[in-house]
This record gives structure tokens, C-alpha cells and sequence, in this order.
């Protein structure tokens, strides 16, 4: 049904680059990965990871092995936090250009990954910081090797070109989006995730359900980026509640880790807007708040909103989790309360009011999707719009249930 709202004659760019070690025991690749950077002269390097996950899941083991056995010296910046700020950045450069490194192995979920390759372009930047780039100062056309060591589910960063970083001074969270900082290699393992919480299953996971939506949806959207969002819709509705059954249920993890990994090369093609462009304000005014929590919070009135101007493509990638929409523009509210439903259904019923936000907040809030740097080009390929009206609605539609 979704080819129906597809141009034929609109050319598109379809993108995948990085090279990802995938399945159950994939962090043993390490070693492999080790050596290659070696042999390309790289005596040096910089882990970027937050402060126990690395360790907690045995990844650090393997990782820490592989550099010594190659011979290559390491520091570790372990202070990296979920939404990752510019200070963050800052200082792992500063202690990455103080010793030599020449290469970025980041360990965690999306914020190791996202801030690490903020660093690996500030060692071939060394006069420029990290808001220099995030308040897009220069494009930066190089950086140094970038490896992503997984151990989450949902942002699909470790396959992708985008970083997303906050200056908290401003409460901006822009997005970056360079060739140059697709990794190298990435390690998705899923025996690495099994220590999730079931907060950050649920949160990961939506996380990666939004980034498909989007991506399907956008004004570049192709037929690749629709036909990963179709698979990964329908994996996440299948195992999302396996593994929050069972935590150490792998195939739910293996499954749900290529779910995630396909999100990221489905928005890297088809990019993403309101969802994204919306939730970025929210944990810039409250760090606190979990991007996939703030994802999920929006997404219902974002269907909403979008439906009726891609009722097929949404019919058919919707259908794991608001089965018997029709493709029909009218649906839309059925189709947002489905998806609400859903989201009820796998534990996360919150809304705007739930996190501490009202009525009072959405000026502001429709402010920042404004003045934040880069969120107006989300919005800019929104199916629905640039208008203010949208955004505001968006964010009143999310205050309560719909």
C-alpha cells in the first residue's frame, strides 16, 4: 500500500556505510577491529563511555584486552551522562589532545556514541570546541576513527552520521549530520544489552520505533527508509515484550538490536522531523528526561498530526501496533489512539503533565523548536508543515491522553 504515496520520478540517496559486527558474541570482533587500527598507525586512542555500563556489562574486558594485546596506549573518559553536553565534549578532547589519541572507541548506548564523535572531530579541530560545531560555527570535513561498541537498543547512532549534543547554557540540543563521522566499525551484541533496565528496554526501543516513523514519513523518504521502517515496526511490537519479560531472553535482544540498527540506516536515509524536532527541547529544559520517554510522549499527537497527509505508508508500518487502519485520512485520530494504546501497553502511558510540563511550558517549548540550531530543518521536511500552529498543536495534543 505505502508505494502509493511514492514519486517515481523523485531521485533519492540511499546511504550505509559503516561496517557493524552483529550477533551474539560480536564483541569478540574487538580484537580484530584492534588490529586493523594498528596497523593503520593508531598507538593511541580515547574510550568515551558513561560511568559503569562499560564495565557492568563485561564489554570493558574484552575491550581493554584487545588494546593492550595490540599495543595500543588508552585513556578513559567516563563521565559521559544520557543527553551529553558540550562540557562533556570538551573536556574528553582536552584529555584525548593531552595524550596523543588518534582514534575514538566509544562504549554505551547512543550519548557515548554521539559525544564521541563530537571528540573525534575535535582532535582534527584542535582550535575549534564543541559549540563551535553544535552552534554550526564550521562543517567539519574530517575526523578521526570512530568505533561504537553498542550496548543499547534504540538510537541506531552507531551506524549512522549523526550526533546530538546539548549546550545547557542555551537549552539547545541541535543535531550534526557529517560524512565524517560514520563510524568505522560498530559491535551490536546483544548479550551486551541484557543488563538494560526495563525503563531503558521500553525507552531504547521506542526510540527506535520514532526514528522509523519519521523516517518513513519525511519529505525524502524512499522506498529503502520505508521498507526498514515496516520491519523494524514490526520486530520491536514482536520482541519488546519478550524481553521485558525476560531480560535475558537473547533472540528478543538480537532481534530487537537489529531493529534498532536498521532504524539508524533507515533515518540516515530518510531523515527525521517533528517527533525529534519536538522531543530535543524537552530534554534540553530537562536533562533528566529520557529521549525515548519524550519520544513516546509525543508520538500519538504527531500521528495525529501526520496521518492524513501519508495515510498509506502509515497504515502499512503501523499495522503491528494499530492493526486495521485503512489508509484513509480520516483515520488519523484512530491511528494516534491505537499508537497511544501501544504505548500503554508495554509500560509507558506518560504524558507531558506526567514530566512535570503544562500548558505554561509550550510557548517556550515552540520557542527553542524555532532558535535551537538545525531543529528547523526537521521541521522544515515535516509532511504536515513548518508552521508554528503545527508544532504548538503537537505539543497541547500531548499534554494529556488524547
Amino acid at each position: 500500500m505505502w508505494e502509493k504515496d511514492i514519486n517515481i520520478n523523485d531521485i533519492k540517496e540511499i546511504r550505509t556505510r559503516t561496517t557493524v559486527y552483529f550477533g551474539v558474541g560480536a564483541i569478540k570482533k574487538i580484537d580484530d577491529i584492534a588490529k586493523v587500527l594498528k596497523d593503520k598507525g593508531i598507538d593511541k586512542v580515547i574510550v568515551m563511555s558513561g560511568r559503569n555500563a562499560y564495565k557492568a556489562t563485561g564489554a570493558w574486558d574484552y575491550v581493554e584486552k584487545a588494546l593492550k594485546d595490540n599495543g595500543i596506549g588508552y585513556v578513559n573518559y567516563d563521565q559521559v551522562t544520557p543527553n551529553p553536553t558540550t562540557d562533556h565534549v570538551n573536556a574528553a578532547a582536552k584529555m584525548a589532545r593531552e595524550f596523543g589519541a588518534k582514534a575514538v572507541i566509544a562504549i554505551g548506548g547512543g550519548s557515548p556514541t554521539d559525544a564521541g564523535k563530537s571528540v573525534a572531530i575535535l582532535l582534527e579541530y584542535p582550535d575549534k570546541t564543541a559549540e563551535n560545531i553544535y552552534d554550526f560555527e564550521f562543517a567539519p570535513d574530517k575526523a578521526v576513527p570512530i568505533v561504537s561498541i553498542n550496548l543499547t537498543h534504540g538510537t541506531g547512532t552507531e551506524t549512522n552520521r549523526f550526533a546530538v549534543v546539548t549546550n545547557l547554557a542555551k537549552n539547545f540540543k541541535p543535531a550534526i549530520a557529517y560524512d565524517c563521522i560514520y563510524p568505522m566499525y560498530a559491535i551490536d551484541d546483544p548479550q551486551l544489552m541484557t543488563k538494560l533496565s526495563p525503563k531503558q528496554t521500553r525507552y531504547v526501543s521506542i526510540d527506535a520505533v520514532n526514528h522509523v516513523v519519521e523516517a518513513a514519513t519525511s519529505a525524502v523518504a524512499s522506498p529503502y527508509s520505508i521498507s526498514l521502517a515496516k520491519e523494524v515496526i514490526e520486530l520491536v511490537a514482536k520482541y519488546l515484550p519478550k524481553a521485558l519479560e525476560n531480560p535475558d531472553d537473547l533472540e528478543a535482544r538480537y532481534f530487537l538490536a537489529y531493529a534498532a540498527m536498521m532504524g539508524g540506516v533507515s533515518f540516515d536515509n530518510g531523515l527525521l522531523h517533528y517527533t525529534h524536532a519536538l522531543e530535543h527541547p524537552l530534554s534540553a529544559v530537562k536533562p533528566e528526561l529520557s529521549h525515548g520517554l519524550g519520544l513516546a510522549i509525543l508520538l500519538p499527537a504527531v500521528i495525529k498530526t501526520i496521518y492524513k497527509g501519508r495515510p498509506h505508508v502509515l497504515a502499512d508500518i503501523l499495522a503491528p501496533i494499530a492493526p486495521g487502519l485503512k489508509g484513509e485520512a480520516s483515520e488519523a485520530e484512530k491511528a494516534a489512539k491505537e499508537v497511544q494504546s501501544w504505548l500503554a501497553s508495554v509500560g509507558v502511558p506518560e504524558k507531558l503533565t506526567d514530566e512535570g510540563f503544562t500548558e505554561a511550558d509550550v510557548d517556550k517549548l515552540v520557542d527553542l523548536v524555532y532558535t535551537t540550531p538545525s531543529l528547523g530543518g526537521l521541521i522544515d521536511i515535516g509532511p504536515s508543515g513548518n508552521g508554528r500552529d503545527v508544532v504548538e498543536a503537537i505539543y497541547r495534543d500531548s499534554i494529556k491522553p488524547l
